[in-house]
């Protein structure tokens, strides 16, 4: 029988979001009914609420998240209920040509849930990439939920669902960062400090953060940087190349999106170094360079997408360097809220005065 849940929904473009009843079907050929204990609140979700995404209003948000699996439709062979598992974006098709290629991490057909969720007078509501986890419950293919150690705090590790995983990708999937590079980071929000933390995991001996804002410096520190630049009253360029010997780091990761931060990215790389870009620009946003410049120096110009990551493979391996206390996931963890808290939480990240405010259900 359907389900009647509590759950976020963006209704129109820039209102606040409010709580309202979810209908939930039950599961189809391929999908499961996920019973949701945390979901963190993250920019994407706000783009959303903005219109920054698309206009299939109305939305239902979430999507950084952990939960239990509660049931599961005809042909499920990938969960059982009582799983505990991280939802992800990327279920990958195994079809596409990219797949077919040996390079999954940028499958073309990644799947959904077939059925919608609605409200209770059927409108048919619009999940946040594919997820819409702001809910006591959802529904999701198979293929997006992840088998994790179910000792694991779902707060915590339900972040891997998102902005951990982006900022860690681009630095260790993207960027290649190994034992000795030297990494600058440029934007220490959530997944600038996700992209240091690692950079430290596997052994960059130089870190550099870079932000305007004196607090995130603190945070990108308590997260392995091992220098800090305070953008606001120093050229970050000339920072991060006398900190690299002169020569410019081996990895910069542009965890922003602005034309003056990957300008900044660009020219404070070694000559055959690395630029990732994993912060999300806006459409309206180009950039104006010197074609010399990029004929002038070797290296690389990446964009990372989900951290290149592959679900499967990367969370399971994620959460138990967490739990070996290898990997500082809960520092991520500024505060717990409960569901009728987001729309606080929305002003409060944009404000910059958290790295992750999560629901808890």
């Amino acid at each position: 029988m359907p389900q009647t849940v509590r759950g976020i929904v963006a209704r129109a473009k820039g209102q606040p979001v409010e709580v309202a009843p979810i209908v939930i079907p039950d599961p189809g050929p391929g999908e499961v009914v996920v019973a949701v204990q945390a979901c963190g609140v993250c920019h994407t979700d706000l783009h959303y609420r903005e219109g920054g995404i698309n206009d299939e209003f109305p939305f239902l948000l979430g999507h950084e998240a952990a939960g239990i699996v509660e049931t599961v439709g005809e042909g499920v062979d990938h969960v059982a209920p009582g799983d505990f598992v991280v939802l992800n974006w990327r279920a990958v098709c195994g079809q596409c040509r990219a797949c077919k290629r040996g390079k999954p991490q940028y499958c073309f057909d990644t799947f959904n849930a077939t059925q919608k969720m609605t409200l209770e007078d059927g409108t048919e509501l619009s999940p946040a990439l594919g997820i819409g986890a702001f809910a006591e419950k959802t529904l999701v293919h198979q293929g997006q939920c992840t088998k994790v150690d179910p000792e694991a705090d779902p707060a915590v590790v339900g972040l891997l669902g998102c902005g951990v995983m982006a900022g860690l990708g681009a630095a260790v999937n993207t960027g290649g960062v190994s034992r000795g590079d030297t990494v600058a980071v440029i934007g220490c929000g959530g997944v600038g400090d996700a992209a240091i933390a690692g950079s430290r995991l596997v052994g960059a001996r130089t870190i550099i953060a870079v932000d305007r804002d004196p607090k995130k410096l603190e945070w990108a520190r308590e997260l392995g940087a091992t220098h800090t630049v305070n953008a606001a009253d120093t050229d970050a360029v000339e920072a991060i190349q006398e900190l690299t010997d002169g020569f410019g780091a081996d990895v910069v990761i542009d965890a922003v999106g602005r034309p003056e931060t990957w300008k900044q990215a660009f020219y404070a790389r070694d000559l055959a170094g690395t630029v990732v870009l994993v912060g999300v620009p806006t459409p309206d946003l180009t950039l104006d360079m010197p074609l010399i410049d990029f004929f002038s120096r070797g290296g690389a110009l990446k964009s990372s997408w989900y951290g290149d990551c592959l679900p499967e493979r990367d969370f399971p391996q994620l959460v138990d360097l967490y739990q070996q206390g290898r990997l500082p996931l809960e520092k991520f963890v500024t505060e717990r809220i409960g569901l009728d808290e987001v729309e606080q939480a929305f002003s409060t990240m944009h404000r910059g005065e958290v790295l992750r405010s999560v629901v808890v259900l």
